[in-house]
């Protein structure tokens, strides 16, 4: 028996309003399923065995054991939702997505790390997603999690306005502020944040590649926590400059070149020292912001439709103060190469040599020398409306 349930007046228009939303929307789940196996020759932080981060090598290697470790993980698996409908007269796009590398407290665990969070309505966008500072399209091809030392790399909670879009963008925001204070002699202090950063990039697109320049202005302070008002308490002002591009060779190649200088950037950096340290008289230690240099110099290389191969160093200086310890972060040099094999556009397995190297504030320096192995399945479910 059929039934039927006719469409007039008022109950019509209620029912066909939602489907024609529906047809002006898109819901898509996407991600991979991943496992590095990393044999090491060196031994680092256990927390930073699966990944190559100079600035996580020990300073005194013993410590942490014999050379020669194993280890396999999945945790840069993934997984991300895309949804887009219409509000008003204009798309509101939303993404949600995730892995399992843990970091902070949850340093060497296998567990949910927000990576994107964010709504995004005309010029307006609002969540976590990659700092404007940032220049995500110079993450050269590589199949190790944490990357080149010496980029930007961050992604930060942050309101941004992009009144120029297109081949030539111009984008401006302010974001989530986090100081980094070595205390050096005096373990009392720690960072203190009482304004956004302020963040802005100028973008240009071409059949040639992509140049971006960048900039970042922000107070970076520190106070005392537990003593009266918080003093000493003082701040400077941060700031940054990153130009970042890539040029496209043959059919598929590119060359990726980045450098970024300034004072006070160690937080948006994907490894690096800290943002603050005392300098100046022992008896009474003057706080200032520390001074960066950051580069990245990569190829990457396809040999055929279905092998490639990516090869460059990266690094990331810090001219340390006066009172910062011995084992204070220096520099991290970061290089690799490695073969890449994709049957298809849901399979990649790879095979990468690493070499990471540590240089402290006294001039003690480790390495961190390593083979990866991995395999990656991509999956995406398409338009799911």
């Amino acid at each position: 028996m059929n039934i039927r349930f006719p469409l007039r007046g008022l109950g019509a228009a209620a029912l066909l309003a939602p489907m024609a939303c529906l047809a002006d929307s898109s819901f898509e789940v996407y991600g991979f399923g991943m496992v590095d196996y990393v044999q090491g020759f060196d031994r680092v932080t256990p927390e930073w065995e699966d990944t190559l981060r100079p600035g996580r090598i020990p300073y005194d290697q013993d410590s942490v054991g014999s050379d020669g470790q194993a280890v396999l993980s999945v945790r840069q698996s993934r997984l991300g939702v895309n949804a887009s409908t219409m509000a008003g007269d204009s798309e509101l796009v939303t993404k949600f997505e995730f892995d399992m590398f843990g970091v902070g407290a949850d340093e060497g665990q296998t567990t949910i790390r927000l990576r994107h969070a964010y709504g995004e309505w005309k010029s307006i966008l609002a969540g976590q997603t990659n700092s404007v500072f940032m220049d995500g399209d110079v993450f050269p091809n590589v199949i190790d999690y944490w990357g080149p030392s010496g980029m930007v790399f961050l992604r930060n909670p942050q309101i941004r306005w992009t009144p120029i879009q297109g081949d030539s963008t111009f984008a401006m925001a302010i974001e989530n502020p986090g100081s980094g204070v070595d205390s050096g002699q005096d373990p009392g202090t720690a960072g203190d944040d009482e304004y956004p950063d302020l963040t802005a990039h100028f973008r240009q697109v071409g059949d040639w590649g992509h140049f971006q320049v960048a900039g970042i202005l922000r107070q970076v302070g520190y106070d005392t926590p537990n003593a009266p008002d918080g003093s000493p308490d003082d701040s400077e002002l941060g700031w940054g400059v990153n130009l970042t591009g890539t040029i496209n060779m043959f059919e598929k190649d590119r060359i990726i070149l980045g450098v970024v200088h300034g004072d006070g950037i160690s937080n948006y950096m994907n490894d690096g020292g800290v943002d603050m340290a005392p300098d100046g008289d022992a008896a009474d230690p003057d706080y200032k912001v520390v001074p960066l240099t950051g580069l990245i110099a990569y190829y990457d290389h396809y040999w055929n439709d279905h092998y490639s191969s990516s090869i460059g160093y990266s690094s990331t200086e810090i001219d340390n103060m006066d009172f910062q310890t011995a084992d204070a972060f220096e520099k991290g040099e970061y290089a690799s190469v490695n073969l890449l094999h994709t049957p298809n556009d849901k399979v990649l397995m790879g095979v990468e040599y690493l070499f990471g190297k540590r240089t402290a504030n006294d001039g003690t320096t480790g390495y961190d020398r390593r083979v990866q192995f991995s395999v990656k399945y991509n999956f995406s479910s398409g338009n799911l409306l």
